[in-house]
């Protein structure tokens, strides 16, 4: 929905096509945030945990992929706004929360990369740490910024984002098990 509201947008008559696509890579990437924690956490019907987090490292990537793009298009568009916002020296909150995010996505991804190395129970912890604060900065970023998605449809996007990714951590109680194994 907020991608065929996003389309329908006036907001769109006078930008460039870079900037276009770089916002609805944005709209895409805050799509999969929602996507994610519900196939690790085995919530979508008709997928076995297996297969759900398989699809979960391919919509990873894509998530990646696309928060990549929304920051590329942004500073070939945009390169002084691009520099202000990764210093934090940007008069806007939402480039401030849209930076930390992308930080955290990384560190999430690196995390994932580096799996194998890791012991279990302090990969699950970190890679959980990150992606919950890259989903807790992506809301307000998506919120702050006034543009083609509609404020409904965001707010919905976003809310569920952040009950499904709240509900996934409760469910597979990755902080407890940490500190269990550590008393």
């Amino acid at each position: 929905m907020p991608v065929v509201i996003a389309a329908g947008s006036p907001l769109l008559q006078w930008r460039q096509p870079i900037y276009i696509a770089a916002g609805f890579a944005g709209i895409v990437a805050m799509i999969a945030v929602l996507c994610q924690p519900l196939l690790v956490g085995g919530c979508l019907p008709g997928l076995v945990a297996r297969r759900g987090r398989h699809i979960h490292r391919v919509v990873g990537a894509i998530l990646v992929l696309t928060v990549f793009i929304h920051v590329a298009g942004l500073w070939i568009t945009s390169p002084p706004d691009m520099v202000d916002a990764l210093t934090f020296s940007a008069p806007t909150a939402f480039s401030a929360f849209g930076v930390i995010s992308m930080w955290m996505l990384f560190a999430a991804a690196s995390l994932a990369l580096a799996r194998r190395r890791l012991g279990i129970r302090a990969w699950r912890v970190g890679h959980a740490t990150c992606v919950s604060l890259a989903v807790l900065t992506a809301v307000p970023h998506a919120m702050l910024i006034e543009g083609t998605m509609g404020t409904w449809s965001k707010a919905a996007l976003c809310f569920f984002a952040l009950i499904a990714t709240t509900k996934v951590m409760a469910d597979l109680r990755i902080w407890r098990s940490f500190r269990s194994r550590k008393a």
